[in-house]
């Protein structure tokens, strides 16, 4: 079991920006610094497609609405990333199944994409867009970080992604709320300011029909 912690994290991770973990894994595997990362990440190809596709997210996710659009297309991607490194890396460990790390990777990374997908809809709602560049930002460095600690010190890196998870998780939920709260007040104010405004009739209801016939 020595290889979940390493799972647990890069899934979270993944779940945030998963090209940044292929990038990182390869790049820290092709360069000698650790044997914990398979050969299938350190190819050439692998690389170069990584890299490339950082860039793009790394110009799409500091963009306000377009990087609500770009977390809905890797709503499936980023998961499947998580699952796959997690397999690859119990396949390099050979400590646990990898049936079994593809799906804490794969799991791990789905909950951690919500968390980034609710707060990135709920920081849309700023006019200004400087919150989105400091939070993609932030992001970034926070993957980048939690990676490269975790190479090396595996079970610290993933209580840190579990305590990010979980604060992360419990703020959508607050947010979820007071959303939700602020567009039923929304609502409220809608109507009553339809019902005061001069000419304006109150809503009828027509009485239930009993089934009889009226002449």
């Amino acid at each position: 079991m020595s290889v979940l912690p390493l799972v647990f994290t890069s899934g979270w991770a993944s779940g945030i920006n998963a090209y940044a973990v292929v990038l990182l894994f390869g790049v820290f595997g092709a360069t000698g610094l650790t044997d914990e990362v398979p050969a299938s990440l350190q190819r050439t190809d692998v690389l170069v497609a990584a890299a490339v596709l950082f860039l793009c997210e790394a110009v799409a996710d500091k963009i306000p609405y377009v990087d609500s659009m770009w977390d809905s297309v890797h709503t499936v991607v980023r998961p499947v990333a998580g699952a796959v490194v997690g397999a690859l890396l119990a396949g390099q460990n050979g400590s646990l199944p990898e049936l079994a790390a593809g799906a804490v990777g794969g799991s791990t990374a789905l909950l951690s994409h919500f968390v980034k997908a609710g707060t990135r809809m709920a920081v849309n709602t700023s006019p200004e867009p400087f919150s989105n560049i400091v939070l993609s930002l932030a992001e970034d460095l926070g993957v980048a970080a939690i990676v490269t600690f975790a190479l090396f010190h595996p079970v610290a890196a993933s209580v840190v992604a579990a305590v990010l998870l979980l604060s992360g998780l419990a703020i959508l939920v607050f947010l979820a709320k007071q959303i939700r709260r602020g567009w039923r007040r929304w609502s409220r104010r809608r109507e009553e300011g339809r019902l005061a405004a001069p000419g304006a009739r109150p809503r009828v209801h027509a009485p239930p029909d009993d089934g009889s016939d009226h002449f």
